[in-house]
């Protein structure tokens, strides 16, 4: 482990607080920025743009993609990938064994789970590992997600459940219709049996 503070080269510009610690083997984009207290483990990738905040341990081998925020108090796991503009709210939660025991090693039998591109996660949070996290859908505060996500669906409660979709924008869509825009954004939307497509 090395403490590292700002971090220059030709080739990266980002920011580490002088109180966090970046493993050797690890590689963080530029224009990241890496705040209070946290650790970066080895083989762990986070790309451009990126803010992490106070009390965040990212790895080992974690793939984070461009321009993915992550609040306070967040652990991200071995077997989970955040894709590009992802949002983690404060202290939400990833697992990467479904049924870990003490005295039992289990770290051979991680699940993965993946964040799509553009999801946002609330606030306590939790995702139990093996789901997908379908692009730009939204995880309520304090949910608990036991199962796949669909593209653009939002979901609250414990077990999470499906309680409609959500824009681009970060604002609920009726879709009632075959073909529905976003009243805000102007984003249009298909329906097919479910499956919300985004018109181009």
């Amino acid at each position: 482990m090395k403490m590292a503070r700002q971090l220059k080269s030709k080739k990266k510009k980002y920011f580490v607080h002088e109180s966090s610690y970046v493993d050797k083997g690890a590689s963080i984009g530029e224009g990241t920025q890496v705040w209070h207290f946290c650790h970066i483990l080895k083989g762990s990738r986070i790309g451009n743009n990126c803010h992490v905040g106070q009390n965040v341990v990212i790895g080992p081998d974690v793939k984070i993609g461009n321009n993915v925020k992550i609040q306070n108090n967040v652990s991200v796991y071995r077997g989970v990938t955040l894709e590009d503009d992802v949002f983690c709210g404060p202290s939400c939660v990833f697992t990467n064994v479904f049924n870990p025991r003490s005295d039992i090693p289990r770290m051979n039998e991680t699940r993965k789970t993946l964040v799509e591109k553009g999801a946002s996660i609330g606030a306590n949070a939790t995702i139990v590992c093996g789901n997908k996290i379908g692009k730009y859908s939204f995880i309520g505060a304090g949910a608990v997600v036991t199962k796949d996500v669909p593209h653009y669906g939002l979901v609250v409660g414990v077990p999470a459940r499906l309680a409609g979709y959500m824009c681009e924008c970060g604002l609920k869509i009726e879709l009632k219709q075959r073909l529905s825009s976003c009243k805000t954004c102007n984003r249009k939307y298909t329906n097919k049996n479910g499956v919300i497509r985004k018109v181009a």
